[in-house]
């Protein structure tokens, strides 16, 4: 299993752009936790602790596929460095307004320019796709970053947490500023793997990529997917609490994220030759059926098992969902639509640690994982009838039908593949 992983990096600059990627990434995890640690415990108010946080998470939804589609237009390099500067900026005022007792209303002015910060994950992504385009080695790319994916939601939160409270209130979202500008300014340093730039075209722009029947479908299904995620890890703290046991809450989150990262693993090293729609339909399925056991569980070893269960439809669904914007989307655009679903993704975990939260207060832990299953039953509903729109965008391509721009760079002869499919060294650079 670890020879496709291993040859991912046989491409001169991979190793340090994924890895000052990992960094850049972190404080994605860190710091909306980090916000509500920190101000739950220097102003002892949960309520204004979750309304900060909220409007972090929101302002990210909102700037982030804004500052994706600069990206596209202009370039990380440009883009990312004064984007981040705003957001570090922004981050290191709320820490000292939170320290110095400022008003109420600098925390929020802070939030929402702390949502500057711009997705991570979908400029690494970018960059696999700009090295191996048309390559099987694209789908094991997309699976490891997937499973990056779920380790930095495995580390990043308990990491802030533990030094907000054993350190100092700040300590962790401090140690999120000084990752993401250190993170930011090493990967954009490594201009050989950088996308080429796309000029816009303002007679063939045609919008945002979100206006894409397929990219919108996509969004929603991981909107209602992140509400699984974000009621877990709200849903586990409650219920251990409930059994006197809350320090193990931790050990039910790792085991969804480790459900996911394994099944992530291994859906890369296989690579399925089914159609992309008809495997995002039995991801979204599995996804579905899997919260229904959530609701009979009576231990803490059953609901370990029951999520973990559970996470093993995450990663494949979310790589499945990456390839087909990958394959649909057009290359000027490739970075905005990857954002867009990340976003939804966001969203939907925000909504989910919402609703369930006041779910829970209401009906304990069952009404909460009752919420998981809404969330189940919404990707279904909208997987189901979008199938037909998937296979559509399949057989335009499979046609020989290009995408909105540029010429088609799948199939036998993309990128230098021979005739058994299997591609040759990749280009180091295309910017």
């Amino acid at each position: 299993m670890a020879s496709p992983y291993r040859e991912l990096f046989s491409a001169p600059g991979s190793v340090a752009f994924s890895a000052a990627g990992f960094v850049a990434r972190m404080p994605m995890s860190m710091t909306g936790i980090g916000i509500i640690t920190m101000l739950s415990q220097s102003r002892d108010d949960y309520g204004l602790a979750g309304a900060v946080a909220a409007t972090f998470t929101l302002s990210m939804a909102l700037f982030g596929p804004r500052i994706a589609r600069e990206v596209d237009r202009r370039g990380q390099g440009r883009v990312l460095l004064p984007v981040t500067g705003v957001s570090v900026a922004a981050l290191g005022a709320l820490l000292l307004c939170t320290r110095y007792g400022a008003p109420t209303w600098t925390l929020f002015v802070c939030a929402v320019l702390a949502g500057f910060m711009p997705s991570m994950a979908a400029m690494v992504r970018a960059r696999w796709s700009e090295l191996y385009r048309g390559s099987p080695r694209l789908h094991t790319a997309f699976s490891l970053e997937s499973v990056v994916d779920e380790l930095t939601f495995m580390v990043g939160p308990a990491l802030s947490v533990s030094l907000c409270t054993a350190l100092f209130p700040e300590a962790g979202p401090l140690l999120a500023v000084v990752l993401l500008a250190v993170g930011v300014l090493l990967f954009t340093a490594q201009r050989g793997t950088e996308p080429r730039t796309h000029p816009v075209d303002t007679a063939a722009d045609g919008g945002a990529a979100i206006r894409s029947g397929v990219v919108l479908v996509l969004v929603l299904v991981l909107l209602a997917g992140g509400v699984i995620v974000g009621t877990v890890d709200v849903v586990s703290v409650a219920f251990a609490e409930e059994l006197d046991r809350p320090a193990a809450a931790g050990l039910v989150v790792a085991s969804y994220a480790a459900g996911s990262a394994a099944a992530g693993l291994l859906f890369g090293a296989l690579a399925p030759k089914a159609a992309p729609s008809r495997l995002l339909l039995a991801g979204v399925a599995g996804t579905a059926l899997t919260t229904v056991p959530l609701l009979m569980v009576e231990g803490l070893v059953a609901l370990s098992a029951a999520v973990f269960v559970s996470g093993l439809f995450f990663a494949p669904t979310m790589i499945v969902v990456m390839g087909i914007i990958e394959k649909t989307v057009p290359e000027s655009k490739l970075t905005e639509g990857m954002t867009w679903a990340l976003t939804g993704l966001t969203i939907g975990i925000a909504l989910g640690a919402a609703v369930s939260g006041a779910a829970v207060d209401r009906l304990g832990p069952e009404g909460g994982f009752a919420v998981a299953v809404g969330g189940g039953v919404a990707a279904l509903l909208v997987a189901l009838p979008a199938h037909g729109l998937l296979r559509k965008a399949e057989t335009e391509r499979a046609g020989g039908r290009p995408r909105a721009e540029g010429p088609e760079t799948e199939g036998p002869d993309a990128e230098g593949q021979d005739a058994e499919g299997q591609d040759d060294q990749p280009c180091a650079s295309r910017a």
